[in-house]
C-alpha cells in the first residue's frame, strides 16, 4: 500500500549568519570565562553546575529536526548538547574550591547520577601521570619511621622467620585491601576525602562517618608518631646533650619528659608550618622522599660493602653500653704499668691491689665482637629464631637472661612477645591511601591509582623482606636488639650497616619523619573537612570552614590538639598500635565495601580495575580484623565500640543520606528474602504481634487530626513489627498529587516528632471508602502484610451533616472481619496519653465478654512494655450468667493466666437476667424514631436530586430530538428487575410515604430492645468497675448482618462505652494470638 509523503523544505541556518555567528561567539566566550564559586558545603556527592544540565536551545535547529521532543527540551538536553558541555569540564583538584549546586528539577536525576563527578571548574588542574602521582607519595608515606628506628629491634627480637611472618601478614593486608580499593576507586572519581568519601558512598553514610573518624584519628596519631620519631632520633642519635631531664640508662620517665617537651615544641612549628600554607609542604615532599630513597640505598652499599665499622663490646654474655668507656679491657699496660681502664672503674672502687669489684665482673671475662660481620659471616644461623626478653632483662646472644638494675648494661626497655611486634611493626605498611586521596590531580586515575598503588605495594615489600633477611645475616644480634644502639656507641643499630657513613641514614630518617609529619598534619585536616561537610555529623559542622584559600582553619587546630595527646603519650612504641588500630578498621571496611558490592552485583557496579575478587576481598576483611586483635585486644575493642558509637550516633541524629551504598542494597536483598521466606507459611502463634495498619484522618491542613493515635501506636509496638500509617485523600491523583506528597510529609513530621517507627503511605481514591478498602486489601508487600487495623472512633457521627462517617466506619469493620484481620478502635483518642507523660499507679482493664483469640490478653501485655504504661497493673474482668459457676470461672481464668505468664488480678462479674427498665424501651424507640426521621430527610434530599436530573435529561434529549429530527423517545425508563431490586424498591416506596404520625406511633424493634438492655446492663457494670481505670479494653460486637440497622449498632456502641474515658474496642481475627506452650 503506497505511502503519500508531503516534502517540507527545511531552511538550513546560514553559516556567515553575523547574529548566528555572536550568539555563538557569546556561548564560547561564557564557557571560557567560567570560574568556580563559592566553597563546596559537602552536602551530597560534588553534583554537575547548571550550565553542565543546561537546556538551552536554538529553535531553528532543534525545533525542526526534534519537534517529536519539543515538549520534554526545557526539562531534558538534547543529548549533543549534553555532552559538549561536558567536553569543557575537569575533575575537582584537591585544594580547590568546589561549587555545591542543587538540583532544578527532578526529572534531571538521572543525569545527576551519571555525571556527578563533573563541575563547573574550566581551569585544568595539575595533570600527573602514574609514577609522579601515585607511585611516589604512596613510597613516601609507607617507607619511614619504623624502618629506620625499629626494624632491626624486631628482626633481632623475633628472628628472621617470625619477622618474615609479621612483614608478610601485614604486607599481604595491605596488597589485598589495595586489590578492594582499586575497583572501588575506578568505579568513579575519587573527590577529595579519599578513603572516607569511598567507603561512605559505598557502604552508606553511617559506616562511612564511623570509619572516616577512625581514618582521621589514624592520620592524626600518625602524626603523633612521625613527631616523636623525629625526636627520638635528634635526642638519641643527633643531640644527646640536648636533653632536660637526665634518662639513666633509657630510664622511661626521662625519656618520656624529654619527648614531650621537645614533641610539643617540634608540633608548633610544624602546624604553623601548614598553617602558612600547604604549597610549601608539597615542595618540600620531594626533598623528604629524596632522603628516604639515599637511606635506603646506603643501607644496600652498606651490605654490599660489609665494613667492620663498630665493634661490641660482652662482659661473659652481657652486653655493655660502650659510650661509657673507650676500651674493652679490665686493665691495659701504660709505661709497663697495669693500669684499671674506664670499664674497671665502673664495676670496681679502689686500686687494683685492694678493689672491691662486682662479683659478675671479676668471674667473667671481656669478649668483643663485631657489630656487622658481614652477609658471609653465618650470623644468620644465630639470628633465625626469637630472642624476646622480659622489662629490665640484660640484652645477651643466649635467649635466657639475667635481670639487671645496673646502668652498666643494655637492657630491654620493654617486656617483647609477637603480637607486640606486629602492632608495632603495622605503621609501616600503612600510607596506600596516598594515591587515591589525589585522584583530582591525575591524568587518568581510573589507570594511576591500581597500577602506581599495587606497585608500590610490591616493592615496599620486597624492601622490608629483605632488609629483615639482610639485617638478620649481616649484623650481630645483640646488635639488633639493642633498640637505642647503646652498644654501639650510641649509634642508630640500621646505620651501622651503611656507607659511607652512618650519617647518611641518621639525616635521612630524621628529615623522612619530619616529611610524613608534616603531610600527616596537612591530610588528616582535610579528611575531618569533608566529614563535616558532608553534615553527616552535627557537632563537626565548624570544622567544615576554611581560609579563603582553603585551607582547614579549625580542623587544623583540632588536629594540632589530639596530636598533641599522642606526643603525650611520650613513647613510639605506644603510639603504633593505636593508630595500627583506626588504619586497620578502615582497611576492613574497604574490604568490606567491595565485598558487598561485588555480592550484590549493582548495576553501577562497574570498575575498570578487573583483578578483584569478592573472595579477595573477604580475606583481606578477616586479615584486618585479626591484626587489630593479634596486636592489642583490649585497643581492638575499644576501636570497634568508638566506631559503633560514631555509628549509633549518625543513625540516631545524622542527616538523613542517600548515596546509593551498597547497605542499602544488601538490605533490599535481605529484605526480599526474608519477605519469599515469610510468605512460605503464615506465623507461628508464638510469633504473632500486631501488625498494624493505621488509617488516619487528616484536617483541612492535610496535618495529622489526631496525633495520640501515632503515640498510642508507638507505645503498643515500642518499634517492633510492621506498622503501616495510611491516609486517604477524595479526588484524583493527577489533581491532588501534591496534597498527597505534602500530607505524607506532614505524616511523617507526625510520626518522628512521637516517634513512630513504620512506613507511610497516602492514597488519593474518588471517595474515603474506596480508599480505605483498597488499604485493607493491599498494604503491605508478600509475608509482610498487616494482621490488625487501628483507627480513631468518630466522635461527631451524630452532628454530622453527611452519614458517610459512620458508614465507613462500619462497612471497615465488615472488610476487616471480612480479611480476617484484627480491629482496633480507640475512643476518645485525643485523651489518650503521649509518649511524654507517665502514668501514676493505676490499672489497665480488659472486659473479656467473647473469646476471638486472646488478643484482649496480648494487648495490656504489650502496652505495659512501654515506660508510659509501665507502672499499671492488668485486671481482667469476664461476665457470668446465670447458670455459671463464678467461683469455678475465677479459678479456672486464674490457672489459664498462670500458664499464659501473665500478672494480672481476676475478677468474675454475675449479670442477672432481670426485666428490660422502661429507660432501655424508651432509649430504644427514641432511637429508632430518630433514625426513621434521617431515612426520611435522605430520602427527600435524594428525591429532590433525583427530580432535577430527570428534568436536565428531558430537556436534553428534547433539544436533540429537535435538532436532528430524530423519532421521539419515551421518558419511561427501562430497568432490567430483580428479586433484590424489586423488594428495594418497594422499602424505598413504603419508606417514602411513612408520615411523620406513623413515625412517632411506631414500636420498637424487639430484636433492638434485647441489644440495648445488654448495652445498658454492661455499662453500668463496668462504669461501677473500671470508672477511674486508665485503659478499659472492651470486646467490640459485630455489626449487623442487616445494613438496615447499622445506625442502630453505631448508637449500641455509644451506650457501651458511655462515662468512660479511654476505652479501646477490640475486635479479633478469630486467630489463636496467644499459647500457654513455649
Amino acid at each position: 500500500m503506497p505511502t503519500n509523503f508531503t516534502v517540507v523544505p527545511v531552511e538550513d541556518t546560514p553559516i556567515s549568519n553575523p547574529d548566528y555567528d555572536e550568539e555563538i561567539n557569546k556561548e564560547e566566550n561564557k564557557e571560557e570565562t567560567c570560574t568556580a564559586a563559592g566553597p563546596n558545603s559537602g552536602d551530597e556527592t560534588p553534583r554537575e553546575t547548571s550550565s553542565l544540565i543546561s537546556t538551552d536551545h536554538d529553535d531553528s535547529i532543534y525545533g525542526k529536526n526534534m519537534a517529536l521532543y519539543e515538549d520534554e527540551m526545557d526539562s531534558t538536553p538534547m543529548v549533543s548538547s549534553l555532552l559538549n558541555k561536558l567536553a569543557n569540564y575537569t575533575n575537582i583538584t584537591q585544594g580547590r574550591v568546589t561549587v555545591n549546586v542543587s538540583l532544578q528539577t527532578d526529572s534531571l536525576s538521572y543525569i545527576t547520577e551519571m555525571f556527578s563527578f563533573y563541575v563547573s571548574i574550566c581551569l585544568k588542574g595539575p595533570q600527573m601521570g602514574t609514577f609522579i602521582g601515585v607511585f611516589l607519595p604512596c613510597m613516601q608515606n609507607i617507607l619511614g619511621v619504623i624502618l629506620f628506628l625499629r626494624l632491626t629491634w624486631i628482626v633481632g627480637t623475633a628472628g628472621i622467620m617470625e619477622a618474615l611472618a609479621i612483614v608478610f601478614m601485614c604486607c599481604s593486608c595491605t596488597m589485598l585491601t589495595a586489590i578492594s580499593m582499586s575497583a572501588i576507586a575506578t568505579n568513579g572519581v575519587v573527590p577529595a576525602g579519599g578513603s572516607y568519601y569511598m567507603i561512605s558512598r559505598a557502604l552508606g553514610p553511617e559506616f562511612g562517618g564511623a570509619v572516616g573518624l577512625c581514618v582521621y584519628l589514624g592520620t592524626t596519631f600518625a602524626g603523633s608518631m612521625y613527631i616523636l620519631g623525629t625526636m627520638e632520633i635528634f635526642l638519641t642519635y643527633i643531640m644527646p646533650n640536648a636533653a632536660v631531664f637526665e634518662a639513666k640508662s633509657r630510664e622511661p620517665t626521662g625519656m618520656q619528659n624529654n619527648m614531650r617537651i621537645y614533641g610539643t615544641f617540634c608540633l608548633v612549628i610544624m602546624t604553623l608550618v601548614v598553617f602558612v600554607g600547604v604549597k610549601y609542604v608539597n615542595k618540600m615532599a620531594l626533598v623528604f622522599l629524596s632522603c628516604v630513597m639515599l637511606s635506603i640505598m646506603a643501607i644496600y652499599a652498606g651490605v654490599i660493602q660489609s665494613a667492620i665499622k663498630h665493634r661490641v663490646c660482652l662482659l661473659g654474655n652481657r652486653t655493655l653500653q660502650n659510650s661509657r668507656f673507650d676500651k674493652c679491657e679490665k686493665t691495659e699496660l701504660i709505661n709497663n704499668v697495669t693500669t684499671p681502664t674506664q670499664l674497671w672503674k665502673l664495676f670496681c672502687k679502689g686500686g687494683i691491689e685492694n678493689a672491691t669489684c662486682d662479683e659478675y665482673f671479676t668471674h667473667n671475662n671481656l669478649t668483643e665482637i663485631q657489630a656487622v660481620r658481614g652477609l658471609l659471616s653465618g650470623v644468620i644461623s644465630d639470628n633465625m629464631w626469637g630472642h624476646y626478653g622480659q622489662y629490665r632483662d640484660i640484652v645477651s646472644p643466649e635467649r635466657a637472661s639475667d635481670k639487671s638494675h645496673e646502668s652498666h648494661y643494655v637492657l630491654h626497655d620493654v617486656t617483647t612477645f609477637f603480637t607486640l611486634l606486629v602492632g608495632i611493626y603495622f605503621p609501616s605498611v600503612t600510607g596506600i591511601m596516598a594515591g587515591s586521596n589525589r585522584s583530582g590531580d591525575l591524568r587518568d586515575p581510573q589507570r594511576s591509582i591500581p597500577t602506581g598503588t599495587i606497585m608500590a605495594i610490591a616493592t615496599t615489600s620486597i624492601i622490608y623482606l629483605s632488609c629483615v633477611v639482610l639485617f638478620g645475616a649481616c649484623i650481630e644480634g645483640v646488635v639488633l636488639r639493642d633498640k637505642y644502639g647503646e652498644s654501639v656507641n650510641g649509634t642508630l643499630a640500621v646505620a651501622t650497616l651503611a656507607w659511607p657513613s652512618s650519617w647518611v641514614i641518621v639525616i635521612g630518617s630524621f628529615f623522612s619523619c619530619c616529611g610524613a609529619g608534616l603531610q600527616s598534619l596537612t591530610g588528616a585536616p582535610r579528611i575531618l573537612q569533608a566529614i563535616a561537610r558532608d553534615g553527616i555529623m552535627p557537632f563537626l559542622q565548624v570544622f567544615g570552614h576554611s581560609k579563603s584559600n582553603g585551607e582547614p582553619t579549625w580542623a587544623l587546630l583540632l588536629t594540632a590538639a589530639i596530636c598533641e595527646i599522642g606526643i603525650l603519650i611520650g613513647s613510639l612504641d605506644h603510639v603504633a598500635p593505636i593508630l595500627s588500630m583506626f588504619f586497620l578498621m578502615c582497611y576492613l571496611f574497604v574490604n568490606l565495601a567491595c565485598a558487598v558490592q561485588t555480592l550484590l552485583r549493582t548495576p553501577n557496579w562497574r570498575p575498570r580495575f578487573k583483578f578483584y575478587h569478592w573472595s579477595l576481598s573477604f580475606l583481606g576483611m578477616s586479615l584486618s580484623l585479626s591484626l587489630m586483635f593479634v596486636s592489642s585486644w583490649y585497643y581492638a575493642f575499644v576501636v570497634i565500640l568508638f566506631s559503633g558509637c560514631i555509628y549509633k550516633y549518625i543513625e540516631y541524629r545524622g542527616a538523613e543520606k542517600e548515596w546509593g551504598d551498597g547497605i542499602r542494597g544488601l538490605s533490599l536483598n535481605a529484605a526480599q528474602y526474608a519477605l519469599i521466606k515469610l510468605e512460605e507459611a503464615p506465623p507461628h502463634t508464638k510469633n504473632w504481634r500486631p501488625q498494624l495498619l493505621v488509617l488516619l484522618k487528616l484536617d483541612s491542613d492535610l496535618g495529622v487530626k489526631h496525633p495520640c493515635l501515632l503515640s498510642f501506636t508507638s507505645q503498643l509496638k515500642a518499634g517492633k513489627g510492621l506498622t503501616i500509617v495510611c491516609s486517604v485523600l477524595e479526588g484524583t491523583y493527577m489533581a491532588r498529587e501534591a496534597d498527597a506528597k505534602l500530607s505524607e510529609k506532614n505524616i511523617k513530621a507526625a510520626m518522628a516528632k512521637e516517634k513512630t517507627k513504620g512506613f507511610c503511605h497516602v492514597v488519593v481514591s474518588s471517595n474515603q471508602r474506596d480508599g480505605f478498602s483498597h488499604l485493607i486489601q493491599s498494604a503491605g508487600l508478600g509475608g509482610m502484610k498487616h494482621n490488625s487495623v487501628l483507627m480513631a472512633w468518630p466522635a461527631n457521627w451524630k452532628q454530622a451533616e453527611s452519614s458517610l462517617s459512620w458508614k465507613n466506619f462500619i462497612e471497615t469493620i465488615r472488610e476487616t472481619t471480612a480479611a480476617h484481620q484484627a480491629l482496633l478502635v480507640a475512643k476518645n483518642i485525643d485523651k489518650f496519653p503521649t509518649n511524654q507523660d507517665r502514668l501514676d499507679e493505676g490499672t489497665i482493664d480488659v472486659w473479656w465478654i467473647v473469646h476471638d483469640g486472646g488478643l484482649l490478653m496480648l494487648l495490656p501485655f504489650l502496652l505495659r512494655q512501654h515506660k508510659v504504661w509501665r507502672r499499671c497493673k492488668m485486671r481482667i474482668f469476664t461476665v457470668a450468667q446465670m447458670d455459671d459457676n463464678s467461683i469455678q470461672m475465677k479459678k479456672d481464668l486464674q490457672m489459664f493466666l498462670y500458664h499464659l505468664r501473665l500478672d494480672a488480678k481476676v475478677e468474675v462479674v454475675e449479670m442477672h437476667a432481670g426485666d428490660i427498665s422502661a429507660f432501655t424501651y424508651e432509649k430504644t424507640l427514641v432511637m429508632e424514631q430518630r433514625s426513621q426521621m434521617l431515612k426520611q430527610m435522605q430520602l427527600s434530599k435524594t428525591e429532590r436530586e433525583r427530580e432535577a436530573q430527570l428534568i436536565h435529561d428531558r430537556n436534553t434529549k428534547s433539544h436533540a430530538t429537535l435538532n436532528d429530527k430524530a423519532t421521539p423517545t419515551s421518558d419511561r425508563v427501562h430497568m432490567t428487575w430483580t428479586k433484590e431490586k424489586l423488594i428495594s424498591e418497594r422499602n424505598r416506596h413504603r419508606e417514602a410515604h411513612m408520615t411523620v404520625r406513623d413515625i412517632f406511633n411506631m414500636k420498637p424493634d424487639q430484636t433492638n430492645v434485647r441489644r440495648m438492655h445488654t448495652a445498658v446492663k454492661l455499662n453500668e457494670v463496668v462504669v461501677k468497675k473500671s470508672k477511674g481505670a486508665k485503659l478499659v479494653l472492651l470486646n467490640m460486637p459485630g455489626p449487623p448482618k442487616n445494613k438496615g440497622g447499622d445506625e442502630n449498632y453505631m448508637e449500641f456502641l455509644e451506650v457501651l462505652t458511655e462515662g468512660l474515658e479511654r476505652v479501646l474496642l477490640v475486635r479479633g481475627s478469630s486467630r489463636e494470638v496467644i499459647t500457654i506452650y513455649s
